[in-house]
């Protein structure tokens, strides 16, 4: 089993920013690729951002130049560095990771951003 715990989701001000953190643990012998992807109300969930684990990332256009996604293998860590948010970010965002070919999730962390 692979679990991936999220934290550092929030509140925050429209312009600000927001570290976002994935520790995965259990059975990651293979872990390969990690990433991010975030769900708005009453929309599917859409992809953010994956990096594997020689740290090729991919990003949605639409979140190229203000996510920032990166990875630390030895702590089993992704993160995702949001800058300039806006209210359109708010969302649950949740950590994923593809071990031997299986996929998992983590239980997702809110991110509101709102005066």
């Amino acid at each position: 089993q692979v679990q991936l715990v999220e934290s550092g989701g929030g509140l925050v001000q429209p312009g600000g920013s927001l570290r976002l953190s994935c520790a995965a643990s259990g059975s990651i012998f293979r872990l390969n690729a990690m990433g991010w992807y975030r769900q708005a109300p009453g929309k599917q969930r859409e992809l953010v951002a994956t990096i594997l684990s020689g740290g090729f990332t991919n990003y949605a256009d639409s979140m190229k130049g203000r996510f920032t996604i990166s990875r630390d293998n030895a702590k089993n860590t992704v993160y995702l560095q949001m800058e300039n948010l806006k209210p359109e970010d708010t969302a649950v965002y949740y950590c994923n990771a593809i071990v031997a070919g299986s996929y998992y999730w983590g239980q997702g962390t809110q991110v509101t951003v709102s005066s």
